[in-house]
């Protein structure tokens, strides 16, 4: 593939990043299926859907690597931002009635991205190894906390 076939489908390289985030993350990323019907148990249908996404090679694999260019890079950084922004956290934040919504749900997505990187990135033992469910149930009731809690 040539430049002028990417510049005329994407227009630029942010835009192109933008692209292969969209196609790594949205098969994945259902928020209705997270938000369910009723907020009861949002913390720990986050936290197992988000570990999901990370414990499946096909989705993880790439997912690193735009993790790392984006803790590396200022416009990759600035696109998973935005994507992220404008994908998940604003409409999720669109869902709670509590006191500033936006700031618990990017505490929330703050916290499962630590866990990523202590668990798929560097590979902290013992989080590396732990079963997810183990996971799902310490980190549930706090996601719970920062998404629901007045």
């Amino acid at each position: 593939m040539d430049a002028a076939l990417v510049h005329h489908y994407f227009g630029t390289k942010d835009e192109v990043f933008a692209a292969a985030i969209e196609v790594d993350f949205e098969p994945a990323l259902t928020v209705d299926a997270i938000l369910g019907d009723s907020l009861d148990g949002v913390g720990e249908r986050l936290a197992r859907h988000f570990l999901a996404i990370w414990e499946n090679p096909a989705t993880r694999t790439p997912l690193i690597a735009v993790l790392r260019s984006a803790l590396t890079h200022d416009a990759a950084a600035k696109v998973l931002r935005g994507f992220v922004l404008r994908r998940l956290l604003e409409r999720v934040a669109g869902e709670l009635r509590v006191p500033d919504p936006r700031l618990r749900a990017e505490l929330a997505a703050s916290h499962m991205m630590g866990i990523v990187i202590m668990r798929y990135v560097l590979e902290v033992e013992p989080l590396a190894s732990a079963p997810a469910e183990r996971i799902v149930g310490l980190v549930g009731p706090t996601l719970q906390r920062y998404l629901t809690e007045g």
